[in-house]
This record gives C-alpha cells, sequence and structure tokens, in this order.
C-alpha cells in the first residue's frame, strides 16, 4: 500500500515538473525572434529518498545568437561579451543584448521597446545618457579664406561672379571678383572684390611673372565684409609663388579661374548617424562635414548565468555581483555591428526534440499514476469484497 501510495505521489511529481519543464521551452519558442533574447535550460532532480522530482532551477544559454544586418543606422550588435546599458526614469540599470536603439525628441538614444535611456561616454569621457541634443546642429561659422585657382588669359578682363560667404550669423553674401590687367606694369592684375550691390569690399594686386606663375608678396588679396558687430576679413589666395595649383596666366590657354571658399557657413542640420566597431558615433552632416559623438557603454559579469531576466530581452544585476563596465573592443569587451541586431540564440530544432522528451515522460508518468490508480481501486474492491 505505502509503495504504491509513493508511486502515485511520484507520478504526479513528474507531471509538475515535466510541465514546468514544457514552460521553459514555450517560453524560448516563442522568444525565438526576439532580438538579443538568451534561452534558458531547466533543470530537474531527484527528490530525497526517491520521492519524485521537482524543477531544481533553470539557466541562461549563455551562447550568441546570430547578427543579421538592418536598414536602421541606430541598430547596433554586441559581436562578443558585454550587454549594453539601459535606465528607466526611476534611475533603475538593466541590461541587454538587444540593440533596437532610436533617438527620442529630447535627441536621446533610447531602447525603442521601453523608451529606457541608452548610457556611454560622452565626448569627454564623462558616463551617462548617449545625448546628441548638442550635436544636432552645427554653429554657424564665419567665412575667413577662399582659394583662387584657374588660369587667366593675358590682357583680358575676367570675372568670378556668386562667390557665396557666411558671416558670424550664418547669413550669406554673394560676392564676385574682377581682374583687370595693368597696362603699365607687366604681369600685374589689379584686383576688386564686390559684393552683391556693386560696393568695393577691398582691392589689391596680383602680379605674374614671365614664366606665367605667381610672383612672391602678390600672392593674396584682402577683403572686409561689415556685416555683424564687427569687421569680418576675408583672404582672397591666389596660390603659391612659383607654383603651378593656383593663378596662373598663359596666353594660350584658356579664362578657366574659378573662386572655391574654404570654410565658413550657416547653421548646419544634421543628415545621418551611425556606430563603428568602437561603439562611437560617427556624425554627418548636411554640408559634409563629420564629428564623432559619444560612445556606447557595455557590461559584464562574473557569472552572467546569475542574471535575472524581467522580460524578453531585460536583465536585472545580481544582488551578489558587481557590473563591470567599459568600452567596445577593449579589454574583454566585444566589437559593435552597426546597422545590426542580434537576434535570438534559440535553437529552435534543439527545442522541438526536447519537448518531444518532455511529451513521452509527461505521458508515462500520467501512466504510472493511472496504474497507480488502478491497482489502488483493486486493493479497495477486494478489501470491501473481502
Amino acid at each position: 500500500m505505502p509503495s504504491i501510495m509513493q508511486a502515485l505521489y511520484n507520478s504526479v511529481s513528474g507531471l509538475f515538473s515535466f510541465s514546468q519543464t514544457l514552460n521553459t521551452i514555450s517560453n524560448n519558442v516563442s522568444n525565438m525572434n526576439t532580438p538579443g533574447f538568451r534561452g534558458s535550460d531547466s533543470f530537474l532532480e531527484n527528490v530525497l529518498d526517491d520521492d519524485g522530482s521537482k524543477v531544481a532551477g533553470s539557466g541562461l544559454n549563455l551562447s550568441e545568437g546570430q547578427i543579421e544586418q538592418t536598414s536602421t543606422a541606430t541598430d547596433v550588435a554586441i559581436d562578443g561579451k558585454g550587454f549594453f546599458i539601459l535606465q528607466d526614469p526611476q534611475g533603475v540599470t538593466y541590461y541587454t543584448r538587444s540593440g533596437q536603439f532610436q533617438f527620442n525628441d529630447k535627441g536621446q538614444l533610447v531602447d525603442s521597446v521601453n523608451q529606457y535611456v541608452v548610457q556611454g561616454y560622452a565626448t569627454n569621457g564623462s558616463y551617462g545618457p548617449i545625448d546628441i541634443s548638442s550635436l544636432q546642429k552645427l554653429p554657424a561659422q564665419a567665412t575667413t579664406s577662399i582659394s583662387m585657382a584657374g588660369n587667366i588669359v593675358p590682357s583680358t578682363p575676367d570675372t568670378v561672379n556668386n562667390v557665396t560667404v557666411y558671416d558670424a550669423q550664418g547669413n550669406s553674401h554673394v560676392l564676385s571678383v574682377s581682374l583687370t590687367n595693368s597696362t603699365t606694369t607687366t604681369g600685374s592684375w589689379a584686383v576688386n572684390i564686390a559684393d552683391s550691390s556693386g560696393k568695393s569690399l577691398g582691392s589689391g594686386e596680383i602680379r605674374f611673372s614671365t614664366d606665367g606663375t605667381l610672383q612672391a608678396g602678390y600672392t593674396t588679396v584682402t577683403a572686409t565684409g561689415n556685416w555683424g558687430p564687427g569687421p569680418q576679413a576675408l583672404t582672397f589666395n591666389f596660390g603659391t609663388a612659383g607654383g603651378l595649383s593656383g593663378t596662373t596666366t598663359f596666353s594660350g590657354g584658356t579664362a578657366t579661374l574659378a573662386a572655391q571658399v574654404k570654410d565658413g557657413h550657416g547653421v548646419v542640420g544634421l543628415s545621418s548617424e551611425s556606430f563603428d566597431s568602437t561603439g562611437t558615433l560617427q556624425l554627418s552632416y548636411a554640408d559634409g562635414e563629420t564629428k564623432q559623438g559619444p560612445q556606447l557603454a557595455l557590461a559584464t559579469f562574473q557569472d552572467e548565468s546569475s542574471l535575472t531576466m524581467i522580460q524578453g530581452n531585460l536583465y536585472l544585476q545580481p544582488q551578489t555581483q558587481t557590473a563591470q563596465i567599459g568600452k567596445p573592443s577593449s579589454t574583454v569587451f566585444g566589437k559593435i555591428d552597426g546597422s545590426s541586431l542580434e537576434m535570438s540564440n534559440v535553437d529552435l530544432t534543439q527545442e522541438l526534440a526536447d519537448m518531444i522528451v518532455i511529451q513521452r515522460g509527461y505521458q508515462a508518468s500520467s501512466r504510472v499514476m493511472t496504474v497507480s490508480s488502478d491497482m489502488l481501486q483493486q486493493l479497495y474492491d477486494s478489501t470491501r469484497g473481502g
């Protein structure tokens, strides 16, 4: 009688154990397309004195998932060790392998699911939220230098129009550069720089040697714009004395003189962003200028299997461990793949195979319970019949 009852209890414990294990498998399968998800395994153990089985616990599968490219520039994946670090509005820190990130309307990098702020290093090296609010626009910069290059046909006046320069407030001004050959000094050209109304802003002289190249001391002309709180000096550089890379004058050539503004711009907006292998944000602006922005931070733990899963791809730090925080592609931390996501590490084939084994175990435990029940019924019937 006690053995039959124990067999019944053992079979019930098997049913509970297998159903809980099946719950782990179902969670793995349901998250097989969750970026950054790490599957779990349930472990069974024998109960003392052969009193059946129970789930002893579960452990994370720490293998890396496959990295797939995406069309989103702010998606990132870790190739190697580490977790991204997120912080919610209450200051609670989470860790994840999912790099589905985007910039919110405040210029902060957040995960696209919970809007938790991604942590990293600012351009000055300080640790905190990834924030590009101060980098979304480049402030206006005044023009100071214009390069002139090309050929001037001797004895033929030349004018370069539509030379656009900027003042300190970012306002544009269109200038013209006129050159007139001197009738008294060989190789000398008078240069006049005027604004769009024809007002002269400055004048000077450039002079060429007999070989058609510039002479020393006659290579630049300065103009002054009065567009802001103070005068703005503009230097027109016609080239290097004796060189052919700047302005020349050859009678057999054609007129090709052109101007290139070397600096200055209005307020320029951000056009694109991307992450390099070190997790550093590379910013590109509408005028072609590039800047480096903040850098992602990563965290590792001595025992990653002890992390507490709270959602499909978010983990909490165990109380017994301290996170080691650092930069990607350094020491133990993996590198960053931009425009990519790490997918779930769930092996569907293995999960289905495990499910078949659990199903058979559940059926066998159910059969043991049925047989035990039948034997008890027979024992009861025989006792009653006596």
